[in-house]
């Protein structure tokens, strides 16, 4: 188990930039997704003598906390399917289990290429669909949603296992583009099955004691600040505003897959 750090030097700068991604991350995260694009990377360079598991794991507890503040704000204002959520989640968690198994056996890096096309496609897709997600018209019969949100459980949540970033923001596109919800609904949507699968995955960190709470714990408030005020801001903007935040977050989930396929 990871030592805790003594009180002394957790009150030093390295906490207070720790605390400050930790705020943006649960923005974004809140509206598009793509808040670990933002707080991992931060964790490894701010936290270099960290294990990589223990970052992990103080990660993921820091913003499943922030996701279900989220998922919480969403429901009170949204209306949420929940008979496709709730199904899809549940499925997304088993998946992403099996997704993580299935890494430590083969490996990850071939994927790369791949995803970086995928999400070349899904940005051209919003850009070139004016209409997209602007309004909010459900296209599926309740077992069509059904059956559908199992089987996107299923793909995008082993997706989270076996590599991960850009879950929520695929699980939007697919929202809009599956089922015909508006962005905001998507949004709500996918904070939801998020919120599922992060708890799955936390319960494996905290079993193998893979969390650091001196520095979890005070990044969870700070992700849920930035989570309560970008779902607020999400709502009270409407779909356009969670669009175009979308197009940012997946343009720059782009840039950060090229860079590193050309780094390696």
């Amino acid at each position: 188990m990871p030592d805790f750090p003594a009180l002394a030097d957790l009150l030093t700068p390295t906490l207070a930039a720790l605390c400050g991604f930790a705020f943006l991350a649960g923005f974004i995260d809140s509206v598009v997704g793509g808040g670990g694009l933002i707080q991992i990377p931060a964790m490894f360079v701010l936290m270099p003598g960290v294990p990589p598991a223990a970052i992990l794991g103080t990660n993921k507890f820091a913003a499943i906390w922030g996701t279900a503040s989220a998922t919480i704000q969403y429901a009170r204002k949204v209306p949420m399917p929940w008979s496709v959520v709730l199904p899809a989640g549940v499925v997304a968690a088993g998946a992403s289990f099996l997704g993580a198994r299935t890494v430590s056996l083969i490996g990850n890096a071939q994927l790369k290429p791949l995803i970086l096309v995928m999400m070349i496609a899904v940005l051209a897709y919003t850009l070139w669909k004016k209409d997209f997600g602007k309004l909010h018209a459900p296209k599926l019969n309740p077992r069509q949603q059904l059956l559908t949100g199992l089987a996107v459980g299923a793909v995008i949540g082993f997706y989270d296992g076996f590599f991960g970033p850009g879950t929520g923001s695929f699980l939007i596109f697919a929202f809009v583009g599956l089922f015909g919800f508006s962005f905001l609904v998507a949004s709500a949507s996918a904070k939801a099955v998020n919120s599922i699968t992060n708890f799955a995955a936390l319960t494996y960190f905290v079993a193998s004691g893979s969390v650091l709470y001196a520095y979890a714990i005070p990044m969870a408030a700070f992700n849920v600040g930035g989570s309560l005020i970008g779902s607020r801001l999400a709502i009270a903007k409407g779909s356009g505003f969670v669009r175009v935040l979308f197009v940012v977050v997946v343009t720059a989930l782009i840039g950060s897959f090229a860079r590193d396929i050309l780094n390696h």
